[in-house]
């Protein structure tokens, strides 16, 4: 069976009993999506559709974050498993293949790690530049790193600082054309730069053109943060992924529960230019954050800390 949901969603519907299951999926994830409550029997006609698809490679595909039709893919799949999106932690797999097992990543993270942590100091304490600065330089010596980061530079600035409103949902799909476009090896190393002073961290702070794509005059409820998330295929499909290859756990060694940070970052990476965007709290630190607040969440507000703390306390990340 074919791996992708687009190849899956050609075979499935040449066939007419998959061709039949799959539309009444289709009817089944649009009630979802306009927030229409069903009853009893449509959640059971619900349900059953997607077990009957029993071995169809619809039920196993998976999409690719750099595909050319990323969001007909996303949609595929959450079409099928839309049992699973009800809420934060029932998103438990990732529609996205994991490419971070891939050895090139796992080896330039090692090196990535060794630079923050201070054990390759040595490095850049005779070289004056910053290390931010030195990043851009190099994303500067390839066209395509260069365009795709001076267009959702342009973009992203426009009416930022003034009393105009920049184009927030243009900039998010700036930052994702560059974080899914350009070659890992750029982007990771201008988002993670290891600063060893403020003005560096500043830098790194910026990467992401926070004033647009990640602050609002007003902090919004995290939870309504999430609801704008869950709406949007390619937010949740991210968020999903991010709370697969994320998920922090009480136990040594490194407390997370697939001992894999490359394919956290990759994750994290993911999450920036969607609704849910974090990015750096200070430009004197490594921490990370949303762009919300738990207060005012009622007797939700112990569901809102554990979306915030994914983000703000997590071990993994």
């Amino acid at each position: 069976p074919s791996s992708d949901c687009v190849v899956a969603e050609q075979l499935c519907l040449s066939d007419s009993t998959c061709n039949a299951t799959y539309r009444t999926l289709e009817n089944c994830a649009l009630a979802k999506t306009r927030l229409l409550l069903l009853d009893h029997d449509s959640r059971v006609r619900c349900l059953n559709a997607e077990l009957d698809l029993g071995n169809s490679s619809l039920l196993h595909c998976r999409c690719h974050r750099r595909m050319k039709r990323q969001e007909h893919c996303l949609r595929i799949f959450w079409t099928v498993h839309s049992s699973m999106a009800d809420g934060y932690f029932n998103l438990e797999t990732s529609p996205y293949e994991n490419p971070a097992n891939e050895e090139h990543w796992k080896t330039d993270y090692n090196k990535l790690a060794a630079l923050v942590s201070g054990k390759n100091c040595s490095q850049l304490a005779g070289d004056a530049t910053n290390p931010c600065l030195k990043a851009t330089h190099v994303c500067n010596l390839s066209k395509k790193c260069f365009r795709l980061r001076t267009d959702y530079a342009s973009i992203c600035t426009k009416g930022a600082g003034s009393e105009d409103v920049c184009d927030r949902r243009k900039c998010h799909r700036g930052l994702r054309n560059f974080f899914e476009k350009v070659p890992e090896d750029f982007t990771k190393r201008i988002l993670f730069c290891p600063c060893q002073d403020e003005f560096c961290g500043e830098r790194r702070r910026k990467t992401i053109v926070p004033d647009c794509s990640f602050q609002y005059n007003t902090k919004p409820n995290c939870l309504r943060l999430l609801d704008s998330c869950l709406e949007d295929h390619i937010c949740k499909s991210r968020l999903a992924d991010f709370q697969q290859n994320c998920q922090p756990v009480d136990m040594p060694p490194d407390g997370c529960s697939l001992h894999n940070h490359a394919a956290c970052l990759q994750a994290y990476m993911g999450m920036i230019g969607t609704p849910m965007t974090p990015n750096y709290v200070s430009n004197s630190s490594v921490e990370v954050s949303l762009w919300c607040t738990c207060e005012n969440s009622g007797n939700q507000k112990e569901k809102c800390d554990q979306i915030l703390g994914m983000f703000e306390s997590n071990k993994c990340l």
